[in-house]
């Protein structure tokens, strides 16, 4: 009798289990992918770092806090009438900083100390004025008959405290490789919005070492980073043939771009005449150094560091035509982030596909 043909159904068991094992992988990718492309886009969105931002008002007006309305930039009236100085914080070259009270709100009054620094004192306030975004401390009102300024308050100060602030228990868990990225996204953002800004290509002069750079940002209670200091903002206008100088002085140190140091050797005095002007890559040759500070020394920061060696490593061509734009070391801070990210949330998926 013939016998019939017996089908064995585990030979195939083998070959199901990885199949649906693989399946269930690649749609836990997907929906990773999918999670990770949400988080990054709110991240992105949280930054505030585009210039279309529909919660600033229109110009001359501000608001701030939980207020929802728009008031207009308060007057030499006004600020002399409702502002209450509590206390000075911070004095440089150019203006004295009181902590004040406006509104039973905390806030910034600026004041000019040197006469002869007048000119530098209003330029800063035009600046202020014209560049109100999401980049720079917001406005609340000036008075230019009394050389008066008047800013919000951010409680944290300037970045020069950063890693002071990030070891108080309060903010320890921002004390992370993401979060300081983050913050240097930030700052290469501001960089970014200078070189493009609506009045064209500006230059931050005041930037001449690490700690004097920090000192024009400001550190706020979301973490992050918003410039403050707009006194010295030379505009480079290349199609005019109109370069910048930092200052009349001479600059030295290995911080400042090797074009602001006087190129004629240490026999030839400086002579501020003979000293040749330059443009906005000068920014970009302190990147570097700035980032460097900002990852600091946690762990991850290596790794971090390891994979923006490429982009800095272009930041300080001693040819300034051969560095990036702010753009390409920003869309570079931006791609290594979303990958480590990616890295971190899913750990191990390469090898197991």
């Amino acid at each position: 009798m013939e016998k019939k043909p017996h089908f064995v159904r585990r030979d195939f068991l083998p070959r199901e289990v990885p199949s649906v094992s693989l399946a269930l992988l690649l749609a836990a990718v997907l929906l990773l992918n999918a999670l990770l492309y949400l988080y990054l886009n709110k991240f992105y969105n949280s930054l505030g770092r585009v210039e279309t931002d529909p919660g600033l008002c229109p110009f001359g007006h501000f608001k701030f806090g939980a207020v929802k309305n728009c008031s207009p930039w308060l007057s030499c009236e006004a600020i002399n009438r409702e502002v209450r100085k509590l206390k000075c914080v911070g004095e440089g070259a150019v203006k004295k900083v009181f902590l004040s009270e406006w509104k039973e709100k905390k806030v910034v009054l600026s004041q000019l100390t040197n006469s002869e620094l007048k000119e530098d004192f209003l330029h800063g306030l035009k600046m202020l004025k014209a560049l109100q975004s999401k980049y720079v401390v917001r406005l609340l009102g000036y008075c230019e008959q009394q050389f008066t300024i008047l800013t919000e308050y951010h409680p944290l100060g300037s970045l020069r405290g950063l890693n002071e602030t990030l070891h108080i228990p309060k903010y320890k868990g921002m004390n992370t490789w993401h979060r300081r990225l983050m913050l240097a996204i930030d700052y290469v953002s501001i960089i970014r919005y200078l070189h493009s800004s609506p009045l064209g290509t500006l230059v931050m002069c005041d930037s001449n070492d690490l700690d004097k750079v920090l000192s024009q940002y400001l550190l706020t209670s979301d973490f992050h980073v918003l410039v403050n200091d707009l006194d010295a903002l030379p505009l480079v206008n290349r199609s005019a043939g109109r370069l910048v100088k930092c200052g009349h002085r001479e600059l030295r140190g290995e911080f400042v771009a090797p074009e602001q140091r006087w190129p004629y050797g240490e026999d030839v005095p400086f002579e501020d005449d003979l000293m040749p002007p330059y443009d906005e890559k000068t920014d970009i040759w302190k990147i570097p150094d700035v980032s460097n500070f900002f990852l600091g020394h946690v762990e991850g920061s290596d790794i971090v560091r390891l994979h923006l060696f490429d982009i800095h490593a272009a930041c300080k061509k001693k040819d300034p035509a051969e560095r990036p734009s702010a753009q390409e070391v920003l869309d570079t801070y931006r791609k290594v982030l979303t990958l480590l990210i990616r890295e971190a949330a899913m750990p191990g998926t390469r090898e197991m596909l």
